[in-house]
């Protein structure tokens, strides 16, 4: 399975099993958000936001109302960042290198849009007051600078029934937040992680 007989390993491999792209796979990638782009950002209330890091790469989903990644001008993106749990993974990888993807999804909508760009923590007052919610403000807010932008056509989605109530799954039948964290949860005198109980 993994003999390196059997591994694709270089790029003239990998297309001549895949074939060139369809043409409007290339034409459909631009370098600004498009005004026929600019509804999926508007619209979408959940964002994967993919970053790399000294020591790995991270995806981290962030999520608001419709519009809480604001669209500044063809070339930029704004987003708030709200507190959380403290890691700061996502922070701390742009500050190592800027570079940035960043996936939008539609409650609805199959397609889904991707954007490439380069990324800066902003703690500018004029933006943190801006971003200001019920009275809080902002950790800081995640200014991007956007390098490529392209629609995902709608087959992933689809394939995994994503917007479909009867594909959901009830939520009883997975770990509980409370459960996985007792389970992990260092065992003082060790500081090593209790042994999962397995039926």
């Amino acid at each position: 399975m993994w003999d390196d007989d059997h591994l694709l390993q270089d790029e003239a491999a990998l297309r001549a099993l895949y074939g060139p792209p369809v043409e409007a796979a290339v034409f459909k990638e631009i370098d600004h958000l498009h005004p026929i782009y600019r509804p999926f950002v508007e619209n979408a209330t959940m964002v994967v936001l993919a970053t790399h890091g000294r020591r790995w790469l991270d995806a981290s989903p962030r999520g608001g109302p419709p519009g809480f990644v604001t669209v500044e001008d063809p070339n930029t993106l704004l987003m708030p960042d709200r507190p959380g749990n403290n890691r700061a993974d996502t922070m701390r990888n742009i500050i190592h290198d800027p570079r940035v993807g960043l996936l939008f999804f539609v409650p609805g909508c199959a397609e889904t849009l991707r954007i490439n760009g380069r990324a800066v923590l902003s703690l500018h007052p004029d933006l943190m007051e801006r971003f200001t919610e019920n009275g809080k403000k902002p950790r800081c807010v995640v200014v991007v600078r956007i390098e490529t932008v392209f629609i995902q056509c709608s087959r992933a989605l689809k394939r995994a029934r994503a917007w479909d109530p009867a594909s959901q799954v009830d939520r009883d039948t997975l770990p509980s937040i409370a459960d996985m964290l007792a389970a992990l949860r260092p065992v003082p005198e060790t500081g090593i992680p209790q042994p999962a109980a397995f039926d």
